[in-house]
C-alpha cells in the first residue's frame, strides 16, 4: 500500500530566529506614530536642550576640564565628537521635521542610525565623566526605554540594546585605562599622595549596573512582546466583527431577494399548471406551457441555492491556520488506507499571519483543488503545496500537480459556473473557489502547461475586510 510521502528542505537552523523572535512589529502607520511622536516631537526638543548645556560646558565654561582626565588630548578629541554628533544630529533632525512627505523606509534608517549615534557619543561622554561611576549611566538606561519604543522590530530592538550596554561598557573600560595612565605618570610621592590604598576596582557596582541594563534590555522587548500580543488580539476581534457583520449583511440581502421572487415564481407556476390542463388539445400550446414550467423550476432552484448562500450568517468567522486548514483539506482528499501513488511536496513556511474567515469556506477551497489535483493525475504522480507571506499582511498558497494541463483556450473558462472540462464535472467546484476566494479580497490565479501540469496560485489578505459583490 502506498502512502503519501511528504517532503520538506532542510533548513539550517541559524537561518530561521527563534519563535520568541517572530514576533509580528506595529504596521508602518504605527510605527510612524511612534516615531512622530518620541523622535520628532519629543526628541528633537529634548536634543536641542541637551546639546545646548553641553555646548556651554564643553566650550563656555571650566567644567568639563574639572572632570576630564589626560585634559589636553581628551578634551580636544570630545571637542570634535560633539561637532560631528551635532552636524549629524541636524541632518536628522531635518529628515525628522520632514518624515510625513519621506518613504518611511528612510525614517526607519534615520532612527536607527541617531540611536547608534546617541549611544556612541553618551558612551564617549560617560568614558571621561567617571566610567563606570557616571552619572550618564543613567542615560544609557533611558536610551534603551527609547530604542524599545522607537524600533519595536526584534531584532533591531535587542541589537540596538545590547550595543547600547557595550557603549557602557566600553566607557568604563576606556576610563579604567586612562586612570592606570594617569597613576603611571604621577612620580610616587603624589602617587601615593593621592591613592594612598592604589586604584580601586569597584566590581560588585559595575556588575550590578551592567546586569541592570540587560535586565532593562529583556524587559522592554517583553513589554514590547505583550502590547504586540494585545494589539494583535485587539485588531483580530475587530476583523473577525466587522467580516461577521458584512456576512450577514450579504446573508439578509440573499434572503430578502429570495422571499421577494419565490411567491411570483410560485404563482405564475401554479397559472401555467391550471393553463395547460384546459388547454390539452393544443398541443403547441401545451409545449410552450411546458416550457414556461420547466423555466419557472430552474429559476425556483437558482432561488434556492441564493437561499442556501444566505445561510453564510449561520458561520462563524475565526482566526484560522493556514498550514493546520491545508492539512486538514489533504486529509479529507486523500484519506488513509486509500493507495493513491501520489508524492505530496509540502513546504510551509514559519509564523504566517492567520486568517480571518469561515472554516468551511477556505475548506472548501482547498478541498476542491485537491481533488481537481488528484482527478487530474488519475491517482498517481507530485502534487506540490506551498504557504509563504507576501508581507505581514498576505499569505500566498500556492497548489500544483502533474497532470496533463489545461488547454490554453479553455483557461479563461474554467473559473466559470457550470463549464467543466470533465465529462461528469458539475462545473461548480473552481467557481466556489472562486467565489470564495474574492469574498475575502483574495485572488486565485492558473497556470498551466499541457503535459506538464497546473498550477493555482492564491493570495489571501490577512486583514483586508470581506470585499460584497456587486
Amino acid at each position: 500500500m502506498n502512502r503519501l510521502r511528504s517532503k520538506r528542505w532542510l533548513r539550517l537552523s541559524f537561518l530561521h530566529p527563534p519563535d520568541w523572535l517572530a514576533k509580528v512589529a506595529p504596521d508602518a502607520l504605527q510605527e510612524a506614530d511612534r516615531i512622530r511622536a518620541v523622535e520628532r516631537d519629543l526628541g528633537l526638543l529634548v536634543k536641542a536642550s541637551f546639546l545646548s548645556i553641553l555646548y556651554y560646558h564643553l566650550f563656555l565654561s571650566q567644567w568639563f576640564e574639572d572632570v576630564v582626565l589626560l585634559r589636553e588630548g581628551v578634551l580636544e578629541v570630545v571637542r570634535l565628537f560633539y561637532l560631528i554628533y551635532l552636524v549629524l544630529n541636524i541632518l536628522g533632525g531635518l529628515l525628522l521635521a520632514g518624515m510625513d512627505e519621506l518613504p518611511f523606509a528612510l525614517t526607519r534608517e534615520t532612527v536607527l542610525v541617531l540611536c547608534l549615534v546617541d549611544a556612541l557619543f553618551v558612551g564617549a561622554l560617560a568614558a571621561v565623566t567617571g566610567g563606570f561611576d557616571s552619572f550618564l549611566f543613567w542615560i544609557f538606561l533611558a536610551l534603551i526605554i527609547r530604542n524599545a519604543f522607537s524600533l519595536p522590530q526584534a531584532m533591531r530592538q535587542i541589537v540596538l540594546n545590547l550595543f547600547t550596554t557595550v557603549c557602557y561598557v566600553a566607557a568604563g573600560l576606556t576610563e579604567g585605562i586612562m586612570v592606570q595612565m594617569e597613576f603611571e605618570m604621577l612620580d610616587p610621592k603624589t602617587r601615593e599622595a593621592l591613592f594612598p590604598g592604589g586604584i580601586e576596582n569597584p566590581t560588585e557596582p559595575v556588575l550590578l549596573r551592567i546586569v541592570l541594563l540587560l535586565l532593562m534590555t529583556a524587559c522592554c522587548y517583553g513589554v514590547e512582546v505583550l502590547f504586540d500580543k494585545q494589539r494583535r488580539v485587539e485588531e483580530e476581534a475587530r476583523e473577525a466583527a466587522l467580516r461577521q457583520q458584512q456576512l450577514q449583511s450579504a446573508g439578509r440581502l440573499a434572503a430578502e431577494i429570495a422571499h421577494q421572487l419565490k411567491n411570483p415564481l410560485g404563482i405564475i407556476n401554479n397559472a401555467a399548471f391550471t393553463l395547460q390542463r384546459t388547454v390539452k388539445e393544443g398541443k403547441t400550446i401545451t409545449q410552450q406551457i411546458q416550457i414556461i414550467r420547466e423555466e419557472v423550476e430552474r429559476s425556483d432552484r437558482i432561488i434556492t441555492e441564493l437561499m442556501d448562500y444566505a445561510r453564510l450568517v449561520e458561520g462563524r468567522v475565526e482566526r484560522l491556520d493556514v498550514v493546520e486548514e491545508l492539512d486538514a483539506a489533504l486529509r479529507q482528499v486523500f484519506p488513509e488506507g486509500v493507495a493513491f501513488e501520489v508524492r505530496l511536496e509540502r513546504d510551509y513556511a514559519r509564523a504566517l499571519p492567520p486568517l480571518m474567515a469561515q472554516r468551511s469556506h477556505l475548506s472548501l477551497i482547498f478541498v476542491n483543488l485537491l481533488q481537481n489535483a488528484r482527478e487530474a493525475m488519475n491517482g498517481r504522480g507530485t502534487l506540490t503545496l506551498t504557504a509563504h507571506p507576501r508581507n505581514p499582511f498576505t499569505v500566498v498558497v500556492t497548489i500544483a500537480d502533474t497532470g496533463p494541463g489545461i488547454p490554453t483556450d479553455k483557461r479563461e473558462k474554467i473559473f466559470e459556473a457550470h463549464y467543466s472540462t470533465k465529462e461528469k464535472g458539475s462545473g461548480l467546484g473552481l467557481a466556489i473557489v472562486r467565489e470564495n476566494t474574492e469574498l475575502y479580497g483574495g485572488t486565485v490565479k492558473v497556470e498551466s502547461e499541457l503535459g506538464k501540469g497546473t498550477k493555482f496560485t492564491l493570495e489571501f489578505p490577512a486583514r483586508t475586510m470581506v470585499r460584497l459583490r456587486k
